[in-house]
C-alpha cells in the first residue's frame, strides 16, 4: 500500500510538471517594437500585440517580426558603366516592415530578397550611366534605386526609407587613368591661372607706365610753362630796366653842350688808341670832331651864346611803371595757381602782364 501511494504521488507530480510545462509553452512575450503572428494548426489566426500573451501550446506557432528600421548592407559588386569602365559599387539600404502579414507570408525572407533586388537594380542603374556621372551624381543614383526598391518591396509589406551609395571604387587601370586625367586637369588650371596672373601683371605694368608717362608729361608741361613765364617776366623786367636806364641817361645828357660831347669823344678816341689793335674804326666823322675841337680851344662868347643847349622836354611815362618786387612775387604766385588749375599755355601767354589795364 505504501509503494502504491508513493507511485501515485510520483505520477501526480509528473503530470503536474507536464501540465506546467505545456502551459508555459503557451506563454508568449511580445516586445514593444515587435508584432506577433499567430498560426494554429497551419492556419493564420491573427496578430499578437506587444505585451504578455498566452496561446494554445503545442498547436500554435508565433512568429515575431521586428518593426524597427533595419539597415541592410548590399555587398560590393563589379559593375560595367555605360562607357565600359569596370567599377566596384556597394550600398546601404534602410528598410522597415509596415505589413507583417505580407512580410512573412508573401516572401520567404524579405531581407535577402531586398538585398538581391538592390544588387540587380544597382547594376542596371550604373550600367546606364557613365563613370563621371556615377562619381558626381550619387544623389541621383540613390533616388532612382530607392524608388525601384520601394515599388517592388511594397507587395512584401516592406518600406524602403533610404538608400545610400557607400563607395564607388573603379578598378586599377581605370583609377590610374582617372589619376592622370585629374593631374592633367590640375596642370591645365594652373597654366590658366598663371596666364591670367601674367596678363593682369602686364596690364597693371602698362597702366603704371601710362600713368607715369602722363604725370611726367604733365610735370614737363608745367615746368616749361613756368620757365616760359619766368623768361617772359625776366625779359619784361630787363627791357624795362634798360628803358629806365636809357631814360635816366637821356635826362642826364640834356644839360651837356657840344663842348662836353667833344671832350667825351676825345676821351673815347684815346681809349681806343690805347688798345693792341692795328686798325681803329671811328664811328663818326673825324672832320666834325676836329672842327668841334677847334671851336672848343678858341671859343668866344658869341659861340657860347650860339651853342647854348636847348632844353627839350621828355615824356617820362612812355615806358610805363616799373613793377615792384612785391608785384613780381604776386604775379608768380598767380601763375603757379593758374598752372595747377589746368590753364593752357595760350592763356598763360596772355597773362596778367599782357592784359590791358
Amino acid at each position: 500500500m505504501v509503494l502504491a501511494e508513493i507511485l501515485n504521488n510520483l505520477i501526480t507530480i509528473f503530470l503536474i510538471l507536464v501540465i506546467i510545462y505545456i502551459m508555459s509553452r503557451g506563454v508568449v512575450i511580445v516586445q514593444p517594437y515587435e508584432q506577433g503572428l499567430q498560426i494554429r494548426l497551419g492556419k493564420y489566426v491573427g496578430r499578437l500585440n506587444p505585451g504578455f500573451r498566452w496561446v494554445i501550446p503545442l498547436i500554435t506557432i508565433v512568429e515575431k517580426l521586428d518593426l524597427r528600421t533595419t539597415v541592410m548592407d548590399v555587398p560590393s559588386q563589379e559593375v560595367i558603366t555605360k562607357d565600359n569602365s569596370p567599377t566596384n559599387v556597394d550600398a546601404i539600404v534602410y528598410t522597415r516592415v509596415v505589413d507583417p502579414e505580407k512580410a512573412f507570408f508573401e516572401v520567404s525572407n524579405y531581407r535577402m530578397a531586398t538585398v538581391a533586388l538592390a544588387q540587380t537594380s544597382l547594376r542596371g542603374i550604373i550600367g546606364d550611366m557613365e563613370l563621371d556621372e556615377v562619381l558626381y551624381n550619387r544623389e541621383l543614383i540613390n533616388t532612382r534605386l530607392r524608388d525601384i526598391l520601394d515599388r517592388e518591396t511594397d507587395q512584401w509589406g516592406v518600406k524602403v526609407e533610404r538608400v545610400e551609395i557607400k563607395e564607388v571604387d573603379p578598378v586599377g587601370a581605370v583609377k590610374q587613368a582617372m589619376t592622370e586625367q585629374t593631374a592633367a586637369e590640375r596642370e591645365r588650371r594652373a597654366a590658366i591661372l598663371r596666364a591670367e596672373g601674367d596678363k593682369r601683371s602686364a596690364i597693371l605694368r602698362a597702366e603704371g607706365n601710362r600713368q607715369s608717362i602722363i604725370l611726367e608729361a604733365e610735370g614737363e608741361r608745367q615746368s616749361k610753362v613756368l620757365r616760359a613765364e619766368g623768361e617772359r617776366l625776366s625779359r619784361i623786367l630787363q627791357a624795362q630796366g634798360e628803358a629806365q636806364g636809357l631814360r635816366i641817361l637821356s635826362l642826364g645828357s640834356q644839360p651837356l653842350d657840344k663842348k662836353a660831347i667833344t671832350v667825351l669823344s676825345l676821351d673815347a678816341l684815346r681809349a681806343m688808341a690805347d688798345g693792341q689793335a692795328t686798325k681803329i674804326i671811328f664811328p663818326f666823322e673825324i672832320t666834325s670832331l676836329v672842327k668841334q675841337s677847334a671851336r672848343f680851344l678858341g671859343m668866344t662868347e658869341e659861340m657860347a651864346e650860339e651853342e647854348a643847349p636847348a632844353t627839350a622836354g621828355l615824356d617820362e611815362g612812355i615806358l610805363g611803371e616799373i613793377p615792384k618786387p612785391e608785384e613780381v612775387e604776386r604775379l608768380l604766385k598767380q601763375l603757379e595757381q593758374e598752372v595747377e588749375s589746368g590753364e593752357t599755355i595760350e592763356e598763360l601767354k596772355t597773362g596778367p602782364m599782357h592784359k590791358d589795364p
